[in-house]
């Protein structure tokens, strides 16, 4: 006989109540969602782990503050605080760098050394955002191998750890996901160089 899957909510109420076990299997069901959603916004394996890492203990702090509001939306909760940690990062990152402006201050060492055109950067850039947007395209299972596969660099191995499936199973889905991909590319008719 087949034990009946505890809902989020079920888990929720059971961790807030003592079972420290509820969160692990929390985590479990939903990781590959909010670590494909962090590295998507990232494109670096590490870091969307740290953040993955960062989104846990603020789900905990809240959770165990008794913050949480169950309405049959864990997942895109935890989600939301996923992208607003990724965005808060890049904020962080990308604020302008300051200088004294003493004697020795020379603006060309604080602006970045480029080979490529503003157009070719551009385009690049446009490249970028319409590929991005044919990938949300993909079912969701493929969309996560190719997302870990290509922007992750992980083996087929990890990401059938990652993702709980055999590795014919991930090397299936990244398959149908580049058909699906090359598909989505002809019908919208995309180009995807810059010539």
């Amino acid at each position: 006989m087949r034990v009946p899957l505890l809902s989020d909510k079920e888990l929720i109420s059971g961790y807030v109540g003592g079972k420290e076990g509820n969160l692990e299997l929390l985590i479990n069901r939903h990781r590959a969602k909010i670590f494909t959603h962090i590295v998507l916004i990232v494109k670096d394996r590490a870091l969307a782990e740290d953040i993955f890492q960062d989104t846990f203990i603020k789900v905990i702090n809240t959770l165990r503050q008794g913050k949480y509001r169950e309405e049959g939306k864990f997942l895109p909760w935890v989600i939301r605080i996923a992208h607003n940690l990724a965005v808060d990062h890049f904020r962080k990152v990308n604020r302008m760098p300051t200088t004294s402006g003493g004697e020795d201050f020379d603006i060309f060492d604080i602006i970045k050394d480029t080979d490529d055109s503003i157009e070719e950067v551009v385009v690049q850039d446009e490249i970028n955002t319409d590929l991005r947007q044919l990938v949300e395209m993909l079912p969701e299972k493929q969309k996560e191998v190719l997302i870990m596969r290509h922007y992750c660099d992980m083996s087929f191995k990890e990401i059938s750890e990652e993702t709980n499936v055999s590795i014919n199973t991930a090397l299936g889905r990244m398959r149908y996901a580049l058909i699906n991909l090359r598909a989505l590319i002809e019908e919208k008719e995309v180009t995807l160089t810059n010539y």
